[in-house]
């Protein structure tokens, strides 16, 4: 088997692939990771068949609609994944073709109702129902710590003791397991009577993940995260520096117009010398009146360089195709000692 664990932070998500085929599987992949699995691919010679998602995340943004949609193969999810970008729906027992792997369905829930593991000839990918040293939390939405206790002592932990374990998110540092040793020394699973094990669960103090609620919106819904809205903006915009800005206000420059796209009691309190004020929040509404001329170059610039990478991409797509973003925003422009018009321009 064509094996390779991707990490990124705590999450874990795996390339398998058949040598003697080609063929192969994306298991949970992770949206900032993309370039990496699609080089590894490459490196391996392998095809990637399907994207697979072992559960719904809610602690990072699933891959799976983006790579689906980027190789044109299917996203392989449990029939009760509320994704509406899943193509191929599997219940318990289903296998999975990869060539000659053949990865079979657990319906393991618990951390979540759609949670499934994968049981290869060697190794079981266990997403969140069971980690290294750990269980998965059951205290998110659709999260049941019953169901994860038959999951774990009526499923996963009756398969072969040497089986590796694979899970989605590792915390301890190492990167497997087996089933055996999770039995041996993992302290969750030391609570074997199902009452003990739901007392312990539900009494857990865990904090929250950092993108919970956008992290679910967009893995059950295949919608857009800020993250990655940032990312297409940036990749549809020159940039102009803050070197280069300062130097032509300087030499009386009016071949182009900095636009600040803060709100006015941010303009007002500081802004760059000969900017003109529209608001990102009216800049569909009312780019027409403050620029007449679609042929200007504007430099775009806001707090932080974020949303006025956004204005820039926006503008560019209503037809103003020399608009640049700043590289940087107000914050690093007066860190520089670079000059602030303290008065709104007329």
């Amino acid at each position: 088997m064509i094996f390779e664990q991707v990490a990124n932070g705590g999450c874990q998500s795996y390339l398998i692939g058949c040598g003697d085929t080609c063929a192969g599987a994306l298991i949970d992949p992770e949206v900032r990771k993309i370039d990496r699995y699609r080089a590894l691919a490459a490196q391996h010679g392998v095809r990637i068949q399907y994207i697979i998602d072992t559960h719904t995340h809610a602690d990072h943004f699933s891959a799976s609609k983006q790579l689906s949609e980027a190789l044109g193969v299917p996203v392989v999810a449990h029939r009760l994944s509320p994704a509406p970008y899943v193509d191929l729906r599997v219940d318990e027992g289903d296998v999975i073709k990869v060539g000659n792997i053949r990865l079979t369905v657990l319906h393991t829930p618990g951390h979540t109702r759609d949670s499934m593991s994968l049981v290869a000839s060697d190794r079981v990918f266990t997403g969140d129902a069971l980690l290294i040293g750990a269980t998965g939390r059951t205290d998110l939405p659709s999260g049941d710590p019953e169901e994860l206790y038959d999951s774990l002592f009526g499923k996963i932990l009756k398969l072969d003791p040497g089986m590796r374990i694979y899970p989605a998110h590792i915390y301890k540092g190492a990167s497997c397991s087996t089933i055996e040793e999770e039995l041996r020394s993992n302290p969750r699973l030391q609570k074997r009577e199902r009452g003990e094990f739901v007392e312990m669960m539900r009494t857990l103090s865990l904090s929250m993940p950092e993108h919970l609620t956008e992290a679910l919106r967009v893995n059950m819904s295949g919608g857009v995260s800020v993250a990655q809205l940032l990312a297409e903006a940036a990749a549809e915009v020159p940039f102009m520096s803050m070197e280069e800005v300062k130097t032509r206000i300087g030499a009386g420059a009016n071949d182009f117009i900095v636009l600040d796209v803060r709100e006015r009691d941010a303009f007002d309190g500081g802004h760059i010398p000969t900017a003109h004020h529209l608001p990102r929040g009216i800049l569909e509404l009312k780019v027409n009146e403050a620029l007449p001329d679609p042929t200007v170059r504007i430099v775009t610039y806001c707090e932080f360089g974020k949303i006025s990478t956004l204005a820039a991409a926006t503008l560019r797509r209503m037809g103003f195709t020399r608009a640049v973003a700043l590289d940087g925003g107000m914050k690093a422009w007066k860190e520089k000692g670079f000059p602030v018009e303290p008065q709104t321009q007329a």
